[in-house]
């Protein structure tokens, strides 16, 4: 392999920047605006992502997405094998904002929604 040569391994090119695995869904649009079906990020780094996608995409398509925490990102299909993807992105972001937990506005500060309490169990009917 020449030293110009980018590697290609079972999930894509090699790549320079550090990446988080995680698993955070997303909708995949065109620039303008069309609806190109759901991914699935599986990693995201700084400058791009790896994501299975529900439709087919090649090498050099344009794509714009919402990342939870991070908010519209925009870039361009590095590499496509199978249903899986491989999108460098425009500009660089800070990966670890998809991380964080989602804020609470269920209104009163501190607590959970009621959907992610656990169950109460009322001391009547306990013996």
């Amino acid at each position: 392999m020449n030293s110009g040569e980018e590697e290609v391994g079972e999930r894509g090119p090699a790549r320079a920047s550090s990446r988080d695995s995680l698993f955070l869904l997303t909708v995949l649009t065109a620039p303008d605006g069309q609806d190109l079906g759901n991914a699935r990020v599986r990693n995201l780094s700084a400058n791009g992502l790896m994501a299975d996608c529900e439709n087919p995409f090649g090498s050099g398509d344009r794509v714009s997405m919402k990342l939870r925490g991070v908010g519209n990102v925009e870039g361009t299909i590095a590499w496509a094998k199978g249903d899986r993807i491989g999108v460098n992105f425009d500009a660089p972001i800070d990966p670890k904002l998809a991380r964080r937990p989602v804020a609470n506005t269920g209104g009163t500060s501190g607590t959970l929604p009621e959907y992610l309490r656990p169950p109460v169990q009322s001391s009547r009917l306990r013996r």
